[in-house]
Parts: C-alpha cells; structure tokens; sequence
C-alpha cells in the first residue's frame, strides 16, 4: 500500500502503468551498465595504469556531459510538446555505444565510450523525469518517482551481482563481461519503443523559446532553491567510482569488487520508494535531512572506520542517502516547475547537479593522489556539512509556500 497525505490509502497498481514502464526501461539500462561501470574503474587502474586523479577526471566529465546534454533535451521536449521520441534516442544511443567497450585498445576508446554514452544518458534523462511528471497525479508524485528510481536502482544491484558471476565464471575475463552487458541495453530500447506511451498535452501553453527570459521567469523562486540545493549536495557526493577504488586499494580480489555496488544499490533501491511514499505525506525536509545525516555517516566511515567493516557500513549508508534525496529532489523539481517548462526545469537542475559533480569528483581524484582515500571522504563530509546551511532557505520557502 501507498498512503497519501489525506487520502485513503492508494495500492501500488495506482501508480501510473508508463510509470512502471520507465522504471523497466532504467532497470534493463542500468543492469548493463552497471555489469560495465562495476569494473570499469579497476580495469583502467590495475590494467591500464591510469591514476585516481584520471578516473575522477574521465567520471566528472562522463557525467558532467550527461547534464549538460539534459538541458538542451528538457528544453527541446518542452518546445516540441514531445517527450517519447528524446527518451527513445537517448537510450538507443547507450545501446548502440555498448559494443565499443569490449572492442576498446585503449583508454581514449573507452573515454570516448564513456562519453557518447553520457550523451545518451543526457538526451533521455530530463524528457524522461518530465514523462513521469506527466503521467503522475501530483498525490503520489512522490511515489512515482520512488518508484522509477527503485526499479532502476534493481538494476544498478543486477548489473554488478550479474558482473560479479561472470568474472567468476570467465576467471576475469573482462571482455566477455562486457559482451554479455550489451543484451539488457538493448532490451530497454524495446519497452520504450513498444509498451511507453505519451499522454496527450493539449490544454498546456505552448512554450515557443524555452531558454528566453520570458520563458525562464516563470520558473519560481522555490524552484531556483531546489537547484542550489541539489548543487550543495552533489558537491558532497562524489563520483561511486571511489567507493570501488576504496575496496580495490583493500587488495580485494577484482571479482569481488562488484559486491560494493551491489551492497549500495540495495540500500538505495530499498529505500527509495518508501523514501518517494513518505515524501507524499511527511515534511520533505525532514528527509532530506535525514539524507544529509547518512552521508556524512557515510563518509565517516569510509574515511576512520578500518577494513571490510568500514567500507560496508559506509557503502550501505552511502546507498540508503541516495534513496532518501535523489527521487525527493526531482519530486521537488516537478512541483515547482510549471506543467510546460517541466523539461527545461528538469535540465537545468540535472545541468547544474552535473557541473558540481564534475567539481566534486575532479577535487576527490586530486585529494586522493595527494592524501590517500581518507583525506578524500573527510572532505566529503565537510562538504555534506555545508550542505546543511543550504536548507535552512529552503526550508523556510516551504513553509510559505504551504
């Protein structure tokens, strides 16, 4: 059951069936791409001999390309009143990109990979959170969105169990790892085609110039502050790349290394959709908070507690933190946002969270070529600490608002 503020209790088949759909397409996505980003980061280390400074520059950039494609996708789904067609391109491009990781010679290769598959990720993100936004009645908006990053967070969980086997299996055979993950990418690009379906937008302004101030001016002040916020909270949340080079520099054998995302992912994909129901009912900052509380826990851990016990109550604190922010700050953003600037709102908040990532795992690379693993955490918490002070406005414009 699903119990919304006011209201009877909602069961699970409420929710939107695009909705469940959506979340199908990221699962199948993620569980090939996760079976490739579980081992990327200790294939380019141990193999090809690049430095952590390397990996968090190649990351920030993979993911600061993705949000910076998002905004000129959100903006064009608002412009074209369509939102299918962006979604469907994106994920066919991740698809289409996967066989080049098993056929990469060197590291250029795969940055080239990891880039045009970030494309991917940046075309199909914004129109995709604007879709769900779409389909859903503001009620269970929260639960919606819980609900799609659950399902994709199963799959983030599936792409590294599945990794772990087949590097078992195969004796670390990283090619053939990466050959198996490009059958579930291609999966996802059939449901979008075939079982997502677009709603009709008829009674919605028609955004002309989705970047012109007139446009932008209608994008709220609270809307601005839920960006700010993400950006403060990104800065603290470095690329997952680390939490695999954490277990790597432990000399844990390269099979065992997936266990790390997989120990993440079912913190998160537990506890996002709870997180999303309880967002529906509750005061939202008060999750968010909570969020904020686990990750500097996380990070404590990772940085003083020592061993395996340090890393795995790090990297499940780690997991639980994303699943009470990441689905509550794009509920935020589907609030604030007017129904037509949905994909421009989407984009420049995904624009904004990806220039601070970009920052945050660039200065965590630096910090741990220069101070080992624990100088890099610490910050981190530092960072999550400072992103305390940015919720006090927030949370007054909140209170305002209601």
């Amino acid at each position: 059951m699903v119990y919304v503020a006011g209201a009877r209790p909602v069961a699970l088949r409420a929710i939107p069936k695009g909705v469940w759909a959506l979340g199908f397409v990221s699962l199948f996505m993620d569980i090939s791409s996760e079976m490739i980003h579980a081992l990327l980061p200790v294939y380019m280390v141990a193999v090809l001999g690049t430095s952590a400074f390397a990996v968090g520059l190649i990351e920030g950039i993979a993911e600061a390309t993705a949000a910076i494609t998002k905004v000129f996708s959100g903006a064009l789904s608002d412009w074209l009143g369509k939102r299918k067609l962006l979604v469907a391109l994106g994920y066919g491009m991740a698809a289409l990109i996967k066989p080049v990781f098993p056929l990469a010679p060197s590291l250029g290769w795969l940055m080239a990979a990891r880039f045009i598959d970030r494309v991917g990720k940046g075309i199909r993100g914004a129109p995709r959170d604007a879709l769900i936004a779409d389909i859903s009645p503001k009620e269970i908006r929260g639960a919606s969105f819980g609900l799609r990053q659950s399902l994709d967070t199963v799959g983030a969980f599936l792409g590294p169990a599945l990794a772990l086997v087949l590097m078992w299996w195969t004796a670390d055979h990283y090619s053939t790892v990466f050959w198996i993950a490009v059958i579930p990418a291609f999966c996802s690009v059939a449901i979008i085609l075939f079982v997502v379906k677009e709603p009709q937008r008829t009674e919605q302004r028609r955004v002309r110039v989705p970047f012109h101030r007139s446009e932008l001016v209608r994008l709220p002040a609270i809307y601005w502050l839920v960006v700010a916020v993400s950006a403060v909270f990104t800065l603290a949340r470095f690329s997952e790349a680390f939490l695999i080079l954490d277990a790597q520099q432990m000399r844990l054998p390269v099979m065992f290394v997936p266990v790390v995302l997989i120990v993440m992912n079912t913190a998160y994909g537990l506890s996002a959709y709870p997180a999303g129901v309880m967002a529906d009912r509750v005061d939202r900052m008060t999750l968010l908070i909570v969020g904020l509380v686990l990750l500097v826990l996380a990070d404590l851990s990772l940085a003083l507690l020592p061993g395996l016990a340090g890393l795995g109550i790090g990297v499940l604190l780690w997991g639980l933190h994303m699943g009470f922010t990441q689905g509550l700050l794009a509920a935020l953003v589907a609030d604030a946002a007017p129904a037509e600037l949905r994909g421009t709102a989407f984009g420049i908040f995904n624009l904004i969270a990806g220039i601070a990532l970009l920052a945050a795992s660039v200065l965590a690379g630096a910090l741990w070529d220069w101070g080992g693993h624990q100088m890099t955490f610490l910050a981190g918490a530092a960072f999550a600490l400072l992103a305390g002070l940015s919720l006090l406005p927030l949370k007054k414009r909140l209170r305002s608002a209601s």
